[in-house]
Order: C-alpha cells, then structure tokens, then sequence
C-alpha cells in the first residue's frame, strides 16, 4: 500500500513506523493534556471555595476525633475534607470490605450531619452554576454530594485507576 510522497518517506512509511515503535502518542498527550486540565481546575477550586469547604470538614472531624464515640465520623470527615481540596480526577468508590456497622454508621451520620452537607453543597453548586467558569466546579460540588450523604463504606481513588479497573486500596 503506496501513502502520499513527502520527499523520500511516504506517509504509510511514516505511520507503520510509529505503529510499530510501541509508542501511543495519541495517549500520551490525552494524558498530558487531562493532567493539566485537572491541576488547573483544582488549582481554581482550591482557591474558590475548596480550601474553605476542606477547612470546615477538617474542623469538624477534629470536633469528631476528640470525642471518643464518634472517631470513625472524624476520619470520615477526613477523607472528605481531602476529597473537597481537590477532587478534580478522584473518584468515590465502594470498599467491598465496609460491612453493617458503615451501613449503621451512614444512617446515624444521614440523620444528623449528612442531609445538612448535601443541601449545603446543592446550593453552593447551583450558585456556581451561575457563571461560566464555575460550571465546573459546581459539577465537582454535585460530585461531593453521594460522600457527605453516606462517608462511610467509600474509598478516594484517582479517576484512572477506576477506568483501568485497578483499585489499590482493595488489593490488599
């Protein structure tokens, strides 16, 4: 099969050989250009509202860890405080380990904080939905809602393993 002449390559020269490199460079800069996209997009988050929203979890998972009862609520609150900082590229997935007590935990934690963070992040999101540059961002707000309802029984891992099917916090 004859491709068109660019001086003594053809183009089918040309494609076979960085076919057969093992090479992707399609893949390589989809990947490049999803990494800057989502730093950037954090960065923006972080300075609009996600420092404040991962403060607030923080403090109150400091608030949770003090009183004994309520350790798992704070470490809960914890990994959504990190979640909040920058979600761009992370993802929320179940821990088939989490057992009854995480479903006995999720209800307490529904009745007393859970309802109140989801509405808290629907109006946020919606006041961000207002512009054209928080759409994004009112779209990671949404993203917040399922782990303020339900905390426990979930696991943060990057968006790209969750694609590739690996998991390593289950791998264990």
């Amino acid at each position: 099969m004859r491709g068109v002449r660019f001086g003594a390559w053809t183009a089918w020269t040309a494609w076979t050989a960085w076919t057969w490199s093992g090479k992707d460079l399609t893949r390589t800069v989809r990947r490049w250009h999803h990494g800057v996209v989502r730093t950037l997009l954090n960065v923006v988050w972080l300075v609009l509202c996600g420092f404040w929203m991962a403060l607030g979890y923080v403090v109150a998972g400091v608030i949770c860890c003090v009183l004994i009862v309520t350790i798992p609520f704070g470490l809960a609150s914890f990994r959504i405080a990190s979640f909040a900082l920058w979600p761009f590229g992370r993802t929320m997935v179940e821990d088939p380990r989490a057992g009854s007590p995480s479903t006995a935990g999720n209800v307490i934690w529904f009745i007393v904080a859970g309802w109140w963070l989801a509405l808290g992040h629907l109006f946020t999101a919606i006041a961000l939905a207002i512009t054209i540059i928080g759409i994004p961002l009112a779209w990671a707000n949404l993203k917040l809602i399922p782990i303020s309802l339900l905390p426990l029984g979930k696991e943060i891992v990057p968006i790209d393993q969750v694609r590739n099917g690996v998991h390593p916090t289950f791998a264990r």
